[in-house]
Parts: C-alpha cells; structure tokens; sequence
C-alpha cells in the first residue's frame, strides 16, 4: 500500500450507523402486517422482494426506502391497512432524512490524523507515506452511493465533510464507477485504496479494477448487501477505524 494515492470512505455503516435507523422503521411495517402475514420473518422476506424489484428503477436511499415500505404495505395487506396506518408509516420514513449522524468509534480521530499528515506534506513540514517523487498519500474522499440531498444531508449532520478533499455521490458502486472515480483523480487503480463496510459494494469492485481495499464490517447488513465472505491478497479486514493509521 505504499503507493496510495486516494483513500476512498464509504459513508452509511462506515463513517456513522444509517441502518440501524432503517432497521427500527422496518420493524414498524413487520408489526403492522403481522395479522396478513403471520411472522415477522415472512414480513421481511416480502419487503425485500419489493425492494430487490424497484432497485433498478429507483436506486438506493431513503425515498426509495419509503416508496418500497408504503407499496409493501398495501400489497401486502391486500390494501385492507387503515389509512391511518400507512400514514404512520409514511411519517416513520420521513424521520429517516433527519436521523443524528455522529460518527462511529474512531472515524473522527483517525479523519483528522491522516488529514493532518496530508495538509503538513503539502506544506514540506511532514514527508508522507509513500515513496519519493511524488507516489505518497494525497486525497481523503467520501465515495457514496444513494440520492444526493441525502447522502449530502448525512454528511453534514456528522460534522466530517471538512475532512475531505472531495466528495462523489453515485447512484450505484460498480466497477464503472471505481474506474471513473481513478479517472477523476488521474490516478491508477492502484493508487486507490477503497474504505469500507460492504463486500458486495465497497470491496469486490474496487479489488476487480485493481484497487486496494479495508474491509470494517458493521454490526447488521441491509439484505441487498449481503455477499458470502471472502479473502483478497489486496485486502484487509479490520476491526477498528484506528487500525487504518497502523497500515
């Protein structure tokens, strides 16, 4: 890795917990259609399905959250749920553009660290890892897919833009986008080191274009994230933010 250039972070479930929120408003809808489908395990298998079908024309965040969760409920309550219902969950959605967004254990420190290291190298007062002529660590960028306004919104409320040299929001992380992301910055691929909580999104693309790649995994996945687990030579699976510093 010491030829990094870009450290790319995810956002949700790496630099501040966004599913845990999106996990308490579910729990809301598995409730209310318990008397249709009888567990909760079969609630959530249904919102799923709904999700895994309106994803390509609605992407992720929020609002395709709760376009999924409103049509779930009346599908599956073979529109019998009160009004009043819907309406409720409706609101429990909303709640989702305004939920806090502090930082997990460790980002803020470990941000304001290599921050630091950038801006010193910059000035001549502190040479960066890496090696001479010019192949040392040079960006902090926050590479996050969703809807725009809410992933802007998140970032603001956790107080670390200031941290970064640029942000990319996308409706999607593919290779394509990985690929775009070293094209933005002039970069190769394997200048990049890609930070993050997903294998599905985060890693698997960034390591199939040639990338680097921090695995941190978080405590609960969305069910569209979920990938079986797996070992790289350009991988690292990490347990604390902190533990970037020592890489």
């Amino acid at each position: 890795m010491n030829k990094i250039k870009v450290i790319a972070f995810d956002a949700d479930d790496t630099l501040w917990d966004c599913q845990g929120h999106f996990e308490r408003v579910m729990q809301r809808l598995y409730d209310e259609l318990l008397p249709w489908t009888g567990t909760r395990e079969e609630a959530a298998r249904q919102l799923f399905a709904t999700e895994r079908k309106n994803m390509p024309m609605l992407g992720f965040g929020t609002k395709a959250f709760t376009l999924s969760m409103l049509e779930t409920a009346m599908r599956v309550s073979h529109y019998e749920m009160p009004a009043s219902k819907i309406s409720e969950i409706q609101q429990l959605c909303y709640t989702l553009n305004a939920f806090p967004c502090p930082p997990l254990p460790e980002v803020e420190e470990t941000l304001s660290t290599l921050r630091q290291h950038i801006d010193d190298a910059t000035t001549g007062s502190l040479p960066l890892w890496g090696e001479a002529g010019g192949d040392c660590l040079q960006k902090l960028v926050c590479f996050t897919k969703g809807e725009l306004l809410d992933q802007e919104h998140k970032l603001q409320r956790s107080g670390l833009r200031r941290y970064f040299d640029d942000v990319v929001i996308t409706s999607d992380k593919t290779q394509r986008e990985f690929l775009e992301l070293c094209e933005r910055y002039a970069i190769h691929p394997s200048q990049l080191l890609m930070v993050g909580n997903s294998l599905k999104s985060d890693i698997a693309p960034a390591l199939a274009i040639g990338a680097w790649a921090v695995y941190i995994p978080f405590h609960v996945t969305w069910e569209l994230e979920h990938t079986d687990h797996f070992e790289h030579p350009r991988m690292v699976e990490i347990s604390r933010f902190s533990d970037l510093l020592r890489l």
